[in-house]
This record gives structure tokens, C-alpha cells and sequence, in this order.
């Protein structure tokens, strides 16, 4: 599988990736493969090309040379081609080691290397505004929060530390009504990491959780498919999620996976189908 010769390509804005194939699942790997090469050139996002690793039997280098930096959003909004990236991230670790294809955002968190992982996997609702436990130092950051800046959200190569992201984000929350700060994450199906953090209103209808902003986040920028959601609060026990963004990240994410923490380091590690049985979804409308 090799480039073609393409004139709409713009040969010098390119995306790489480092692809790791799980044992035993070389065949659907290529299958894949070739069925996002078909989709991707049919569309005219670019010239897409496969590289086998001489060293590593299991290891190829994704190479997307795209037509432009819009024909790469579009593809990046495309919900064929996200299926097909969710199909790849189930039999291989992808590991983003060039991304020149992404407009720069000066708010959002982006990640130099980026990788999203399918993975298997108890808390039932409280009330979200319980007493806040705070921190014996008050809200100054520890020297390691100072380290969360966006080429800092690995606890080791290839993992993105979601809670760190979340953490980072807890520091914007206006939470002078509850004083109880929230930061949340949400990790798309390419890697990238989308945040946000409880915004309070004096019309407490109003208010809205930190969760609904980073998904609502998510999808104005033209992410549609999540992988897993982190939230920190400055309380003494990780808070489970409200009702209402239980319903929301049920309605655009799926049974996505839940990492609830504190700033002490407690987590705990939930499935949103196991938060919100019997969920009401478009199958009952």
C-alpha cells in the first residue's frame, strides 16, 4: 500500500502515527486498513499510506498526507471515518508521533502524542453540592499540578493521564455559590483530550456542570465518538456525576468509561451503563 501520485495533496502537511497490532490480529489490521485507505482517498481528504516497521513484525507507520487542513477536519468530523478509527483502536495501540493537520486552539488542551485505548470496564447518585473538605494548603497549586501543561498529561509514554488534563481544568471553575471546584476530560477516539469545569450561575437552573461543558465542548468541534470521561473534585470522596450529565454523556457518548477522583488521588473507575441503568436514549423515541 504506497501514496499515490496526488496534485490536491499537500505532500508537506502530513499527520504519522506508530501503529502496534495486537497478536493475532494481523489480518483485521489489513482489512482495516485497506478499508480506510479506500474510504479516505474516495473522499479526497488526501493520500493515505501504510508502512510496514522492518524491526517490529507487528509494527507499521500510518502516514496521512492531507489535501489541506480543512479537508483534514472534515475527515476528522466524517462519522465513517471515525467507525473505521474506532475499528483500528481496537486491535492496535496508535501512538500519534506527527500531527501537522490540526488548526492551532489556544484554549485546548491537545496532546503532542496521542493514543486512545478500548478497554473493559460503583458509586449511585449524591447530591453534587456536599460539603467541601477543601485542602489544608488552600487552593494553591502543589508543585505537582504546576507540571499538568499539556506536555504533561503522560504518567508514562504512550498513556494520556486524564486525570491530570481534568485536574488542570478544575483551576478555571467558577464555583463561588458551591465553592466546590470541578474539572472534567473527555478522551476522543484519535487521542485528543477536550476539557472543562463547572461554571455556577446565581440562577442555580443555570449552572452547569463540568462534564456537559467539556462534551459540549467536544462536539462543537466536531468530535463524535469518546472513549473515556475523568472528573476532580476538591472533596473528600471522588463525586459520582449528576443526573442530568449522565443523560447527556449516555446521549452522545455511549457506554463510556467514568474516572471519578479527588485531589488527594483517590479514583475509582466506572462504566456509564452501570451509572445510569435503564438509560432513556433516541431507541424510545
Amino acid at each position: 500500500m504506497g501514496a499515490s501520485s496526488d496534485p490536491a495533496s499537500d505532500h508537506t502537511r502530513l499527520s504519522v502515527a506508530q501503529v502496534d497490532v495486537a497478536a493475532g490480529k494481523e489480518a483485521d489490521f489489513l482489512a482495516t486498513v485497506r478499508d480506510l485507505e479506500a474510504a479516505f482517498n474516495r473522499k479526497g481528504y488526501g493520500v493515505f499510506e501504510i508502512i510496514r516497521d522492518e524491526t517490529e513484525p507487528l509494527r507499521f507507520w500510518s502516514v496521512w498526507y492531507w489535501a489541506s487542513a480543512v479537508a483534514a477536519g472534515e475527515c476528522h468530523a466524517d462519522v465513517e471515518m471515525q467507525a473505521l478509527t474506532v475499528r483500528l483502536f481496537q486491535i492496535a495501540r496508535v501512538t500519534y508521533v506527527v500531527n501537522g493537520a490540526r488548526r492551532p486552539v489556544p484554549h485546548r488542551l491537545l496532546i503532542d502524542n496521542r493514543r486512545a485505548v478500548i478497554e473493559a470496564d460503583r458509586r449511585t447518585g449524591f447530591e453534587r453540592r456536599i460539603q467541601n473538605m477543601g485542602r489544608p494548603e488552600g487552593d494553591r497549586r502543589t508543585d505537582r499540578d504546576r507540571r499538568l501543561g499539556s506536555r504533561r498529561v503522560r504518567d508514562r509514554f504512550g498513556d494520556i493521564d486524564l486525570v491530570g488534563a481534568a485536574r488542570r481544568a478544575r483551576e478555571f471553575a467558577d464555583a463561588a455559590l458551591s465553592t466546590i471546584k470541578v474539572g472534567a476530560a473527555i478522551e476522543t477516539v484519535d487521542g485528543t483530550v477536550v476539557t472543562g469545569c463547572n461554571i455556577e450561575n446565581a440562577t442555580h437552573g443555570l449552572t452547569i456542570c463540568a462534564e456537559r461543558v467539556a462534551i459540549f465542548k467536544a462536539l462543537s468541534e466536531g468530535h463524535r465518538v469518546f472513549i473515556r470521561l475523568a472528573i476532580v473534585a476538591d472533596t473528600g470522596d471522588p463525586v459520582p456525576l449528576c443526573g442530568a450529565c449522565r443523560q447527556v454523556l449516555w446521549e452522545f457518548g455511549g457506554n463510556l468509561e467514568i474516572i471519578l477522583a479527588n485531589m488527594a488521588g483517590e479514583t475509582s473507575e466506572h462504566r456509564l451503563q452501570d451509572l445510569l441503568p435503564l438509560p432513556f436514549d433516541a431507541r424510545l423515541l
